[in-house]
Formats: structure tokens, sequence, C-alpha cells
């Protein structure tokens, strides 16, 4: 009857506990977040392409070879090796936040005689049974929380993913741009050794002289010391890029013989979508509505406890007679704990907890303020590259033509030597700053397509609508 007395008065309150509070909007955190950002209709810096941004862009560069790698990365690079198992751990802490919620039963068991640990002689087995009444929603904030900042860890391996496939394809790309940096030096280097030696023919033949021939040789030696430096230029690169991949660093990768074509426009979507696609800004935001809940729970936590127990217990004794001689015992209840006077803890855990919240807010602002940046230098930077690189075009064509004419003009005795070096170096030095404007444009594009939140993979099928969380499980 007592037992049933006390389900007739905790069941009412359980059934009536608060529902959680809604925890802030998207809007409302990046008008705290940001309140002196006015997102513009349109990309301040030119070079934004018109429609939503895609995902799959690496097959945009259409280098079947960069794709390899780019899976071999995703399966064995080390930094998302660290960021599945900090995944996994974040599920094994949702997990367990989730237990409270459930009823909690232990087993307790003895056994012995008269040479039993406190000669009682006591043997028997109990089941002995609680469960918190989450009234005013502290487990349940708790468990939320924890909800959220598994998500975030799921957003921010998503987020390494991307950024290690295009890690992956700016190494490629550098290590392209240092082969043929290779090739171009060891290219001026054998015109450099064809004018040393006529040179010493024209001496020889008593039409030229020892200078000419010390400055041409002097030239040869300093491409050759060219040649060496951007020989392990280009070793450098490949272990860099063996590294990304997981493999053992031995700079013998294969790349590609040229630059990949440049893949044309890219559509680059709205300023105000941004904060929307990318997973790292989207893990931000769950983390300050982990911040949130935690302040809930702190909250919370100042409110009277309700607790149900249950016990079945069955004992008896070798050495006397125990009063309550019906076997097993089963006992109902509940019990209350209000927490009265503890000297200011409670209050400092919802300060502390308030802060943290503030902090996470002012994370996710700065978070906000520097993706915007990284899109529209990105862009900038795209512009200006593709602008150099006409410049740049005619100007290694007018400097060849420039070397053209001096090689003539030196076999019939117009101009000396030394002219025709000048141009070599110009001719060499034009090529160069070609070559490393084209590079830099592509990786531009990575970076671009990194801090517009595409995918470098195919977008999924649509599936069907679920929870965060339970999506990010597998």
């Amino acid at each position: 009857m007592r037992a049933g007395r006390t389900l007739a008065l905790v069941v009412p309150l359980a059934l009536s506990a608060c529902a959680l509070a809604p925890q802030p909007s998207r809007d409302d955190v990046v008008k705290e977040a940001l309140p002196n950002v006015r997102a513009p209709a349109q990309w301040a810096a030119p070079g934004a392409g018109a429609g939503s941004v895609a995902d799959d862009w690496l097959a945009t560069f259409r280098e079947p070879q960069l794709d390899a790698l780019v899976i071999e990365a995703v399966a064995y690079n080390a930094d998302l090796r660290i960021a599945a198992a900090r995944v996994d751990a974040a599920a094994a802490y949702l997990a367990g936040a989730e237990s409270p919620l459930w009823p909690q039963v232990n087993a307790v068991a003895r056994g012995g005689g008269k040479m039993s640990g406190d000669s009682s002689g006591l043997r028997g087995i109990g089941l002995f049974a609680a469960w918190e009444l989450d009234l005013w929603g502290r487990v349940r904030s708790l468990v939320r929380s924890t909800e959220l900042q598994y998500e975030a860890t799921g957003l921010d391996a998503e987020y390494a993913r991307q950024s290690i496939a295009a890690l992956v394809a700016k190494a490629w790309i550098l290590a392209i741009e240092a082969r043929l940096q290779k090739a171009q030096a060891e290219a001026t280097l054998r015109a450099a050794e064809d004018l040393a030696s006529l040179a010493r023919d024209r001496l020889r033949v008593g039409s030229g002289d020892e200078y000419a021939v010390a400055t041409a040789q002097a030239s040869v030696e300093a491409l050759r010391d060219t040649v060496k430096s951007l020989d392990l230029a280009y070793a450098n690169a490949l272990r860099a890029l063996e590294m990304l991949v997981g493999r053992y660093p031995a700079s013998s990768v294969a790349v590609a013989a040229g630059l990949p074509a440049w893949p044309g426009e890219i559509p680059s979507g709205l300023p105000s979508e941004l904060l929307e696609r990318r997973p790292d800004v989207v893990a931000a935001e769950r983390r300050v509505a982990a911040a949130f809940y935690r302040t809930e729970e702190a909250k919370a936590a100042r409110l009277p406890r309700i607790t149900l127990v249950g016990n079945v217990t069955s004992l008896d004794s070798t050495l006397f007679v125990l009063q309550e001689r019906n076997n097993p015992v089963m006992s109902f209840g509940a019990g209350l704990v209000q927490p009265l006077f503890l000297g200011g803890l409670l209050q400092a855990q919802v300060d502390v907890r308030t802060a943290e919240q503030q902090a996470a807010i002012a994370e996710y602002g700065k978070l906000g303020i520097r993706v915007f940046g990284e899109v529209e230098g990105a862009l900038a930077a795209g512009t200006t590259a593709r602008e150099r690189e006409q410049i740049l075009v005619r100007a290694v064509r007018e400097n060849e033509r420039a070397l053209e004419l001096s090689n003539i003009k030196f076999r019939v005795g117009t101009i000396d030597l030394s002219s025709v070096q000048q141009q070599q170096i110009a001719v060499y030095n034009a090529r160069i700053s070609l070559l490393r404007v084209q590079s830099d444009r592509l990786v531009q594009r990575v970076n671009l397509h990194l801090a517009l939140g595409g995918s470098f993979e195919p977008a999924s099928p649509p599936a069907t609508k679920t929870s965060d969380a339970s999506s990010l499980r597998r």
C-alpha cells in the first residue's frame, strides 16, 4: 500500500516533467556572434561564378592519378584516423550520458558461514534499483549537450576529410610545379652549355677571348647549382605528398608531367549560405548549442532531485534468527534531495557554464569572420593569378623573341656573349614566373573549393530525414 501511494504521487509528477528549452536558432547565434557583419548579396571579390556550390570538385581536374591519391589519403592519413577515433570516443560519451535516463539496477550477493568476513554468518542475495525522475530536465540537458558535442565531432571529422583532400590536391600541384621548374632549369643549363662551347670554339679560332669563356662557364656552374637545388625541392615535394597519403617518404610517388588544364568557372553560391554549408562552421554552431544545454543542466542542478528506489532481498544467517523470516523481502519508495547551502557552488557552476556559452559564441564569430575572409581571399588571389598569367604569357613570348634575335646578333658579331647570357636568364625567369602563377592559380582554385564547403566527393543521394546524431552514428 505504501509503495502504491508513493507511485500515485510520483507518476503524475513524472508525466508533467518540463520539456527542454529549444536551443538557440542559427539566426540568433549569427546575430550575437557577428553583430558587426552584414553578409552582402554577392561576393565582394571578382571571380565568383553563378550558381550553387557543387560537390565532387575533385573530378573537375580530370586527373585519375590525383583521384587515386586522395582515396589513399582518406584511407591511411594519420590525422583522419585520429579524427575517426575522436568520433568513436564522442559516441561512447553519448552512450554513457544516456544511461541515467534508465533505471540503475545492481545485484549484491554474499555467502559464508562462521568464517565469513564479519563473522555474522549472513548470506543471501539482493537486487537494488534506483531511477532518478528527470523532472527539471537536468539529465536530458546533459544528454542533449553530449549529443550535440558528438555531432560537432562528426562534422569536424568531415571537414578534416575535405581538408586532407585539398592538401593532397595542392601538394600534387606543387610537386608538378617543382618537376617543371627543374625541367626549365635543365633546359636553360643545356642552352648555357652550348653558349660556353661556342665561346671556347671562338677562342680557339681567334675570334673570341678568355673573358667570354670565363663568364659563360660561370653561368653554366650557377645553373648547375640551381638544378641541384630544384632537384632537392622536387624530391621534398614528393615526400610531402607521400606523407599526406600515409606512405613512407621515399620521394618515389609518380606525378603528372604537366599541370592539369584549367577546370573552368566555379559556382560560388551566396555569402549568406556559407555559414550553413561549411562543416566546421556548423560544428561550431553545435558547440554553442551544447554549451547552452550545459548551462541548462547547471541551472537544473539547483532544483530538487526525486529518485524512485526499490529492492528485493533474501537473507539468512547461520548464527542467529533474523527478525523478518519472509524471504524474499521487497520494498519500494522514493527519495528527495534538495540542495540548501553549498557555499555558492551551484551558482558558480551556472556562472562557469554561462561564460563557456559566451566563449562558444565568440569562437563561432571568430570562425565566421575567418571563413568569409578565406572565400574572398581565394577569389581575389585566383583573379589576380589569372590576370598575371595573361601578362606573363606575353612576357615569355617577347623574351623568347628577344633571345632569338640576340643569338642572331651574337653570331654575326654585333653584340657580345654577355648580352645573350642576360637574355637567357631573362627567358628563364619569365618562364619560371609564369609556371608559378599557373600553379598558384590552381592552388587557389582548390582553396576556394575548400573555403566554400563543397565536398570533394559526389553528392550523396537524399536519405530519409533523421536526427543529426542518428545520421552520424554508424
